[in-house]
């Protein structure tokens, strides 16, 4: 089997550079086994591991370093290092795990949740109300609204400022887009705040002449967003990461992105421009640091019989070093050569050559 003799033979080479001591991603995406036990049951795959794979999809094509979490690691030493934490359809938190919640977002940290998270308690219990509530800015009005037909959302101005609002950034030529599939009904704590998202109400799908939009129907939030403490925090009532994985519409994708990126409400340690579609992940080491690429561009990415490897052009990269370090070399793991680099304050330009399977970068620092 001579791929597993080049695997292992590579791997011996650069075993330095795998001696990880911390993830460098500041976004984290839990995944929770007693919300798919107690909660999904039977289907867990469509209420939890969908909506996980509609954001893992997401962040993958947005090129947002990511690592998971699991929902039993919610302490502060195990969430302090992400800046933004991600809960698709979280629905079974504890009152200890949604006390950690709060407390990680009024430290300043993000959180993005949808549909029906901390709507029960760890044993799959139905609440009252979310246990998150105070962080959503809205609390459940008693019911779930399921397989909506002609569902939309329309994207609103911010008629204060004049403007949209960051979540809709890339979408100056639509005025509305599909909304999820499923949603929760809830009361907004605030029935006067900007939202840039309005729930079109469903109507029929058939006969014909009843296929319109009804008059006077009343508008409700598609999402809901609040600044509590130093954090930020995004809910959507509906199961939008798990419709955006069944039908992948760029539209989702896209909010998707504009919403991690703005509950993030910093720079990205690493940006990476260029064609194809790259999981990236960012590691440090003793004496060094190492951007992961590796090349999904092929219809079979999500899949994984990859039959063929598809290579993409070289890639623009701008990658932030941490504080105190100095670089002493910058090189490529899988091409096995040195790369030119510029820098400018904390922070490293280089380009790669084009990439097959995959590409590291690893930057050396001065002992």
């Amino acid at each position: 089997m001579p791929v597993v003799k080049e695997i292992f033979e590579w791997q011996y080479a650069n075993e330095k550079y795998l001696k990880n001591l911390r993830p460098l991603a500041r976004v984290g995406l839990i995944y929770s086994q007693q919300s798919a036990w107690f909660y999904g049951g039977d289907e867990a795959r469509e209420k939890i591991d969908e909506p996980a794979l509609g954001f893992y999809e997401a962040l993958v094509e947005a090129r947002i370093p990511f690592e998971m979490v699991h929902d039993r690691c919610l302490d502060e030493e195990h969430i302090a290092p992400f800046r933004t934490l991600i809960l698709p359809n979280i629905a079974a938190l504890s009152d200890d795990q949604c006390a950690r919640l709060r407390g990680f977002v009024e430290r300043g940290g993000g959180l993005v949740a949808t549909y029906e998270t901390s709507l029960y308690d760890e044993w799959g219990v139905h609440r009252k109300d979310f246990g998150l509530a105070s962080l959503f800015g809205a609390t459940y009005a008693g019911k779930v609204e399921n397989n909506m037909l002609n569902s939309y959302m329309s994207l609103e101005q911010d008629l204060s400022t004049n403007s949209m609002h960051p979540l809709l950034r890339g979408f100056s030529d639509s005025g509305r887009i599909i909304n999820a599939v499923n949603q929760v009904d809830v009361t907004p704590a605030d029935a006067g705040q900007f939202t840039p998202l309005r729930i079109v109400p469903s109507y029929p799908d058939l006969p014909m002449e009843s296929v319109f939009t009804r008059p006077g129907a009343t508008h409700r939030p598609g999402v809901y967003m609040q600044r509590v403490g130093n954090g930020r925090v995004v809910y959507f009532p509906g199961d939008i990461d798990r419709t955006f994985w069944q039908v992948l519409s760029t539209d989702h994708g896209k909010l998707l992105r504009n919403t991690v990126e703005w509950a993030t409400n910093e720079a990205s340690p690493v940006t990476v421009e260029g064609k194809g579609i790259l999981d990236v992940a960012l590691w440090e080491q003793k004496n060094s640091m190492t951007l992961h690429l590796v090349n999904l561009t092929n219809p079979m990415m999500m899949k994984g019989p990859v039959r063929e490897i598809i290579p993409v052009a070289g890639q623009r990269i701008s990658l932030q070093i941490p504080a105190g370090r100095r670089v002493s070399r910058v090189h490529l793991l899988v091409a096995s050569r040195d790369v030119p680099y510029r820098t400018e304050h904390d922070t490293i330009f280089l380009e790669t050559p084009p990439i097959g399977l995959h590409e590291v970068v690893a930057v050396d620092f001065s002992a």
